[in-house]
């Protein structure tokens, strides 16, 4: 069990990861379900914004195989200095965060906080987000983060031909904060994995990377599916979990750019995240890819604050 953590919320609107637009708005639209429960949570909690380049949206596309890389590598240097610097100040970091490419900047700053550790990962998605710019079919750098995370490129498998460019700043990418890899495929392990094209499934099957289904979390139970999951990762130090919208399914919200059929609903959702940050090695938690113009009446923001509010007050608990 874990003693009580001073939690730090940090804002990330940026979504110039994406392939669909909306993203960046995702963390007003949690404040907005804040102030519709008439909350006080974000005056009780205050934030952090790290400054996005959005802006970068209305220029051209440099690099057909990595959109947007440049603002992509300014973002992770950004997210992994103020992660860094919160955990250095002994808070657990919440990042609401936009696209899911900004998660390669808090694993970047999870590392730079803790570079002679190892740091687990629990990515609960729909999506591998194992692509590179060697195999990506989208060039969209939100598919890309664990790949960044690993020093991963897929040779093997590659598809796509790059300029000197491109590979400058993916390699740029894949070392800030520290040369190499952040993590290990053992260190890695997904939870409700259920749509991956067929270069991602080569590198998930070579390395033999856990998943637990929503098949497997439905009918092992999430008690135990969490302690089998904390289990797997019992080599590692510190333990941080991604939690994309995505993975629930499209029936409790259609409110993110990448629905897939077959995923959890609100309530587990909430019981697996409150499960696992009881271990007292998860040290830093991450919402992102609610995107509320996908979202008429902003469901998905509305789930994701009540899950928000209920892992505050477990963290901060005595």
């Amino acid at each position: 069990m874990r003693k009580a953590k001073t939690v730090k919320i940090i804002e990330v609107k940026s979504e110039v990861g994406a392939g669909t637009r909306g993203a960046s708005l995702g963390v007003d639209a949690i404040k907005i379900a804040a102030h519709d429960f008439r909350s006080m949570f974000f005056k009780n909690h205050r934030s952090i914004n790290i400054p996005d380049d959005n802006t970068a949206l209305y220029s051209g596309i440099e690099s057909r195989y990595a959109k947007r890389i440049r603002s992509v590598l300014k973002m992770y240097e950004r997210i992994g200095a103020a992660v860094r610097d919160t955990l250095k100040d002994n808070r657990f970091p919440i990042i609401l965060s936009g696209d899911h490419s900004n998660a390669g900047g808090t694993i970047a700053g999870l590392k730079m906080a803790y570079p002679d550790q190892r740091i687990g990962v629990i990515w609960i998605d729909a999506h591998a987000d194992l692509h590179t710019p060697f195999t990506t079919p989208s060039g969209n750098m939100h598919g890309m983060p664990l790949a960044a995370a690993l020093n991963e490129d897929n040779i093997e498998n590659k598809a796509n031909d790059l300029d000197y460019e491109t590979i400058e700043l993916w390699e740029k990418l894949k070392n800030v904060g520290e040369e190499g890899a952040k993590i290990e495929y053992r260190d890695l392990l997904f939870m409700t994995l259920r749509d991956f094209e067929e270069q991602e499934g080569y590198l998930l099957k070579k390395n033999k990377v856990k998943n637990f289904t929503t098949n497997d979390i439905r009918k092992t139970g999430i008690a135990k599916v969490c302690r089998e999951a904390i289990k797997y990762l019992a080599h590692c130090d510190k333990i941080y979990i991604s939690f994309d919208v995505d993975c629930l399914d499209p029936t409790v919200s259609r409110g993110t750019g990448t629905p897939v059929k077959g995923g959890i609903n609100e309530r587990e959702a909430a019981d697996i995240i409150l499960d696992l940050i009881q271990n007292e090695r998860v040290c830093c938690l991450e919402f992102t890819e609610i995107n509320p113009t996908l979202d008429s009446e902003n469901v998905m923001a509305e789930t994701v604050f009540e899950i928000l509010q209920k892992v505050v007050r477990q963290l901060e608990l005595v």
